[in-house]
């Protein structure tokens, strides 16, 4: 080996600078659409190669977000590499030229550079340079060349060629031989330009004079600097075999399909030789410097010269294989003679097709617009011709197509609208064929998994709900649930149940039911009364938890049902001052004779309404009887003289619920042989013709309104008069009872205390005292007005009460209603009489006396 072969790594590196030096910066060339750039071979760890950043025109601060990289196949080495913080192209590993490019001629290192957000597909191409690395090589240290002593002047003798791994320049350029009285050097060159050393004869040999000459062969490249390698060569001066084999041609051509199987015969070689004998026998070899390579796929015959295939074939790692063959005969000071056989490799299609998924962009968005990048698919086929021309599709009935951005690249886009809700996921078939015969194919399953977005509102399972509760239900105590369905899924299925604002009986919604935010269970707040409120509605709505969020609206009913909470209620006949209700009955009254009728009503609903009467206590159970159904008190017979003068009745009246619910009301009966004109408790109020009709009860409101409004103008007009009249009755000694009358001026009079009534007080005849009735005014209890009214205001249409308490709505004693020295007493809460159930047309008169009682309290109120 020559001086150059013994350099280290240090020198190499300075060559390698030098050459940096000497070419110029890498340059890159935008071709098609791609850059290129030129690096020189053997640059340290860290070189730089281009900018990449600069001439993609890409913002260097967003190559780490957008996941700048350069993609290659799995197991590929990374010769090259970006830096992510200034996208400068450099050196990862050194590269060496002759073991990245085994054949020859142009090395380059194809690069694809992938960006993300949005998806960006680069090519570059890097062309390795050679750098002068390598010196040229000879098979063998030392070579025995025989010679003919007979030889001829001029003859030539070829010499075993210099092998050099590096091109161009840098490969063999000329041989060199040492100095010698006897022979000199030819340097020839082949059709590929590579050149080898022919010896030739100057002068006569003499082998009595010199058997043996050494020379030494030196091959030099072209590179800078300058590198060398020597052969010694060993001339033996033989005795005379004057003729040497001869081929039919230097150089042969074979074509060979790459399937051929090993024993194939690849070329038949025949080479001849004039000598006879020994001298005229040939035997084949490979030349000196054939390549292990070559030496490991096809062998040679050494007599026949057939040329026979060895090991296996492979176009795609070499499509041409160069063979170097020598004949040489068996005599004695045997020369051979070579020659070169190519054997072409004719492709078969026997690569399928690989795809490799460069960049998936996973999952996708379901309101992801058409054409939007799924994916980035390459497909590479390692034959040629149509056997490396591939196609590339995928799978029906999914909504994704490839489009080709280059050869051999593709991306996978959205065709349509996605829906997660009916389709989650998509298993994509992606099918490689290539066009060869037959052909080859590759499928690859791509999973596209689809993210949601809250496209889908809250859907209640029901239109509507109607829910049924029992009054008097327990506050907090669950009513009902509501529940909705929203197909989209994590936070945006995730719903909330409220209450829409709103307002039941001018309260807020909220004050009468609450939900659960979570669960859509739905709780009363308050105890509820059938007969305050019968029914209401209110608004649920569901929404999700997406961004914006949806929402859906369902109307709930809900119906309170009746329970028999509210006793029977004694509406005529009422007592007076505190005492039992009294009655005249004459003697002389026979059976049938109507006493009088027991009225009463219930604020339930249904059978909790229905009354029925009965007698609970009697003086005597023989001589009155009550009708069960219309509370008609009756005489049974007449009376006898024996019979007690008053009579003394207790009548029950008993609602139809469970349990049922009574109250009862304790009558005097007076019998008398003559019937005075007296105010009876079983007095009926007489009510005009629009009261006594069968209207509905805000008729009879209308009414109490207008009715109370005309008495509350009347009665301030009287109790003026009648201030001025009783002051000056207690000057003039004609006071009434009490001694003094008066007003208090303090206070305005309410119409709370109005009532309408019929009632018609006649004193006896000739009597002339003023009556005396308290009128409650409507500032605090213990005010009220002196009314004093004189005989002929005894039949007036008004009758003025003192204030009462009201009754507590639990109390269900009647017996706790009322006491002896209280008047008249009907609460201001008190329930309107349920209309469900009508009393007998007997009663009638006295409910509506009721009614109007009743009615005609809040009126005032509302009035005022």
């Amino acid at each position: 080996m020559g001086a150059g072969a013994g350099s280290g790594r240090g020198q190499l590196f300075l060559r390698s600078l030098l050459f940096l030096l000497l070419a110029g910066p890498p340059a890159w060339h935008p071709a098609l659409g791609q850059l290129r750039y030129a690096v020189p071979e053997e640059l340290e760890h860290g070189a730089f190669v281009a900018n990449l950043g600069e001439d993609l025109g890409l913002d260097v601060s967003t190559l780490s977000a957008r996941r700048f990289r350069i993609v290659s196949r799995a197991g590929a080495r990374q010769h090259l590499e970006v830096n992510l913080e200034n996208g400068i192209l450099f050196v990862n590993e050194r590269i060496d030229r002759e073991e990245v490019c085994e054949a020859g001629g142009t090395c380059l290192l194809h690069l694809q550079l992938l960006v993300e957000s949005p998806l960006e597909l680069y090519r570059v191409e890097v062309e390795v340079l050679d750098i002068n690395d390598h010196a040229p090589t000879f098979p063998w240290q030392e070579y025995v060349l025989e010679v003919a002593e007979s030889a001829v002047l001029g003859a030539r003798f070829p010499l075993e060629s210099a092998q050099d791994p590096d091109v161009g320049t840098n490969s063999v350029h000329t041989y060199r031989l040492s100095p010698n009285s006897f022979f000199s050097l030819e340097v020839q060159t082949r059709s590929d330009a590579s050149k080898f050393a022919e010896l030739v004869l100057e002068r006569a040999l003499d082998r009595e004079q010199q058997r043996v000459h050494r020379v030494l062969l030196t091959a030099l490249d072209g590179g800078v600097p300058e590198r060398s390698g020597t052969a010694h060569i060993l001339v033996t001066v033989l005795d005379a075999n004057d003729n040497v084999p001869a081929f039919d041609q230097p150089s042969y051509g074979v074509s060979l399909p790459e399937d051929a199987p090993a024993g194939t015969l690849v070329i038949q070689l025949n080479a001849t030789d004039l000598d006879e004998g020994p001298n005229g026998e040939i035997e084949y070899s490979f030349s000196g410097h054939a390549p292990p390579r070559v030496r490991e796929l096809f062998h040679i015959e050494p007599r026949s010269g057939q040329v026979l295939l060895k090991g296996r074939l492979d176009y795609e790692r070499a499509s041409l294989h160069e063979l170097y063959v020598q004949a040489k005969d068996r005599g004695p000071s045997a020369v051979a003679v070579h020659c070169r056989v190519l054997v072409h490799l004719l492709d078969v299609n026997d690569n399928a097709p690989e795809v490799t998924l460069t960049s998936v962009s996973t999952p996708v968005l379901e309101d992801a617009p058409p054409g939007t990048v799924i994916a980035v698919i390459s497909v590479l086929d390692r034959d040629s011709g149509d056997n490396g021309r591939v196609s590339c599709e995928v799978g029906p009935n999914v909504p994704f197509e490839l489009r080709s951005s280059f050869r051999n690249y593709y991306t996978l886009v959205t065709t349509q609208a996605l829906d997660r809700e009916v389709v989650p996921e998509y298993n994509v078939s992606i099918t490689a064929r290539d066009m060869g015969s037959p052909a080859l194919l590759t499928r690859s399953t791509l999973t596209v998994a689809v993210s949601d977005v809250n496209d889908n509102a809250p859907r209640f399972l029901q239109p509507s709900y109607s829910v049924y509760v029992m009054e008097n239900n327990a506050p907090g105590a669950s009513i009902c649930s509501v529940s909705a369905l929203d197909p989209d899924c994590q936070q945006n299925a995730y719903l909330s149940y409220s209450i829409a604002d709103g307002h039941i009986h001018g309260m807020p919604v909220g004050t009468y039911v609450s939900i659960n935010s979570d669960s859509g269970h739905m709780y009363a707040l308050r105890s509820l009364d059938y007969e305050q409120i019968r029914s209401f509605q209110i608004q649920v709505q569901a929404q999700d938890a997406g961004f914006p969020p949806l929402s859906a609206n369902v109307t709930v009913h809900i119906f309170v049902l009746d329970q028999n909470d509210n006793a029977p209620v004694i509406v005529s006949p009422m007592p007076r001052n505190g005492s039992v209700a009294t009655e005249l009955v004459p003697r002389s009254a026979r059976p049938g004779y109507l006493v009088g009728t027991v009225s009463a009503v219930d604020a339930d609903a249904g059978l909790n309404s229905r009354l029925s009467y009965q007698l609970l206590q009697a003086t005597d159970f023989t001589l009155f009887s009550v009708a069960p159904d219309t509370g008609e008190l009756r005489t049974l017979r007449s009376f006898l003289e024996q019979d007690a003068s008053q009579q003394q009745l207790v009548v029950q009246v008993r609602d139809g619920g469970q349990p049922a619910l009574s109250a009862t009301v304790s009558l005097l009966l007076s019998v008398v042989e003559t019937m005075p004109q007296t105010l009876s408790d079983f007095s009926e109020f007489s009510l005009p013709p629009e009261a006594s009709s069968s209207s509905p009860l805000t008729l009879y409101l209308l009414v109490s309104l207008g009715s109370i409004s005309f008495t509350f103008l009347l009665a301030i007009l009287i109790l003026t008069a009648i201030r001025c009249r009783g002051e000056r009755r207690s000057r003039q000694g004609d006071s009434c009872s009490p001694p003094r009358c008066h007003c208090c001026p303090g206070s305005r009079p309410s119409s709370d205390g109005l009532k309408t009534s019929n009632l018609t007080a006649q004193p006896p005849a000739g009597t002339t005292a003023a009556t005396c009735l308290d009128v409650p005014a409507g500032g605090p209890p213990g005010y009220c007005y002196k009314v004093c009214l004189g005989p002929e205001s005894a039949q007036s249409d008004f009758m003025f009460l003192k204030p009462c308490s009201p009754p507590r709505n639990n109390e269900k004693d009647p017996g706790k209603r009322s006491r002896p020295d209280q008047h008249l007493q009907v609460s201001k809460e008190a329930k309107q009489p349920n209309t469900d159930w009508l009393p007998p047309s007997t009663q009638r008169p006295a409910l509506k006396r009721y009614q109007i009682q009743h009615w005609g309290k809040r009126g005032s109120r509302w009035k005022g």
